[in-house]
């Protein structure tokens, strides 16, 4: 359903991206970031979903600035090079690429056309940095694992969080953190669910929790993107 495109920040980086596109009408425009483990497989497939639910989905290849065409599997030896790739990537880096993600939405949707992002483990943070620095009108995060190191930051539109009791990553003192700090943030725990929950393709895969968590997500970009 997908395609690789070629996509350039304001910075003159030019970067990948995967875009699925629905057969039918576009509903709205979707930023989606990917975790660690590059634009692989289960991102495009995440990407293709949300285009079956008549959204177009663009998720950039972040690690790009870095090295291009990443794409890993999920094993002890993988999480090793992806947090690498990762911390040599930073924080700041991904931000222009995912504003160039969201202007290539709009140019292609119109400049009214509603945006939401949604992003997984490590960008799941990114996403509540394009919730809190970029101009996107909703905004899902998967286990973002560093949401609680930037609390003063500050969503500017409507953000949703998702995370699992199980995640030895994400203790529930952050989660209580994240909440105390920014109450109007509605954010949801699932019993029983470790990181990548949400990935059929990781160990921590909990279905219920999947589908309830997606449930829910369609509900939010239902309601805040039309």
């Amino acid at each position: 359903m997908g395609e690789f495109v070629d996509l350039k920040a304001e910075d003159g980086h030019s970067f990948g991206a995967y875009r699925a596109a629905p057969e039918g009408p576009v509903k709205a425009g979707l930023l989606v970031i990917q975790e660690i483990f590059g634009v692989n497989g289960h991102i495009q497939s995440v990407c293709d979903g949300f285009a079956a639910d008549g959204y177009l989905a663009i998720a950039p290849a972040v690690f790009d600035r870095k090295q291009r065409k990443v794409d890993l599997g999920y094993s002890a030896e993988t999480v090793a090079e992806g947090r690498a790739l990762k911390d040599d990537v930073g924080w700041d880096d991904p931000i222009p690429d995912m504003n160039a993600v969201l202007t290539a939405l709009r140019d292609r949707l119109g400049a009214s056309a509603k945006i939401g992002v949604v992003g997984y483990c490590w960008g799941g943070t990114l996403a509540w940095f394009a919730a809190c620095r970029l101009e996107t009108d909703c905004a899902i995060g998967y286990y973002g694992g560093q949401i609680g190191q930037f609390l003063t930051e500050k969503p500017r539109s409507p953000t949703m969080l998702h995370f699992g009791t199980e995640d030895t990553g994400i203790p529930m003192e952050t989660v209580d953190a994240i909440r105390d700090a920014h109450p109007a943030v509605e954010i949801h725990v699932y019993e029983g669910a470790g990181h990548g929950f949400a990935c059929d393709q990781r160990a921590d895969y909990h279905p219920a929790a999947t589908a309830l968590a997606r449930e829910r997500s369609m509900a939010h970009f239902a309601e805040h993107l039309g």
